[in-house]
């Protein structure tokens, strides 16, 4: 996916985050930067890291993998930003026989990196 694909996001990710439910700010009513969403897309390509393609397709990732559902229409599938970053943190909590593993529960990717790559998936 080229970055200017989802320039703009950055803005409408923040007032969602801020609108939803009126709930108080957290750390990630403040995400959905241009600069971390471009992190995040890094971290999910990178093989050592995020490392989603290897199990999912995303457009404009090389070599993608077939084990999960392909990354697309995240906010359909996931209208509260929240709801996205628990199935990335910890997939075995909605489903115990998950395949994906537990990125944030496992600390495969730390606090900072998860928001990035929550903030990218969630623009797909």
């Amino acid at each position: 996916m080229a970055i200017n694909k989802i320039k703009g996001a950055g803005l409408a990710l923040a007032l969602a985050s801020l609108t939803s439910g009126g709930a108080m700010i957290s750390s990630s009513a403040l995400a959905g930067s241009e600069e971390s969403i471009a992190a995040g897309m890094e971290l999910s390509f990178d093989r050592r890291k995020g490392n989603c393609l290897a199990c999912h397709q995303i457009e404009g990732g090389e070599s993608p993998g077939n084990i999960g559902p392909p990354l697309l229409a995240m906010k359909v599938r996931y209208p509260e930003r929240e709801k996205l970053k628990n199935q990335i943190w910890d997939p075995t909590t909605i489903n115990p026989e998950s395949a994906m593993p537990p990125f944030g529960k496992h600390y495969l990717l730390s606090p900072e990196e998860l928001e990035k790559v929550v903030d990218f998936i969630w623009t797909l």
